[in-house]
């Protein structure tokens, strides 16, 4: 199955390329959103539609990273827009076999693939857009 590979930092990750529309540039501001979670960006106008962004880094709990995103790849969520932010996306590959990853289970992570001998976290969009509607639901 074909993934589109894209990067936070130096970390690799991939999602199946039927759940990406497209991928593109950030304006160079979002639209802050009032009493938003952290993770959330802001919203960003693209072609007459307000799309969601999400900080993929603070989603996933990862690291602050010297490097800023320069790119946001939007999810084919059907009604609903959401883009994720990231550092970079390298391209479309081929991704055959894919492994339980090691540690904690999230939604969000179907598992662990290689890549021309490098890992590639390869992750689940609907996990990802359940994390963001998580974001949004009070806890009990």
């Amino acid at each position: 199955m074909r993934h589109v590979i894209f990067r936070v930092e130096k970390e690799r990750y991939g999602l199946p390329l039927s759940a990406v529309r497209e991928v593109v540039v950030p304006p160079a501001r979002f639209t802050l959103v009032p009493r938003a979670p952290p993770a959330i960006t802001g919203v960003m106008n693209l072609r007459g539609r307000v799309v969601t962004v999400v900080e993929l880094r603070q989603l996933l709990n990862l690291p602050e990273g010297p490097t800023p995103p320069a790119r946001v790849v939007l999810l084919d969520r059907g009604r609903r827009d959401l883009g994720l932010l990231v550092t970079d996306v390298d391209g479309i590959e081929a991704v055959e076999r894919i492994s339980t990853a090691p540690g904690r289970v999230t939604p969000a992570v179907r598992g662990v693939a290689r890549l021309g001998g490098l890992g590639v976290t390869v992750l689940e969009p609907e996990g990802l857009d359940a994390a963001v509607v998580a974001l949004f639901t009070p806890s009990k």
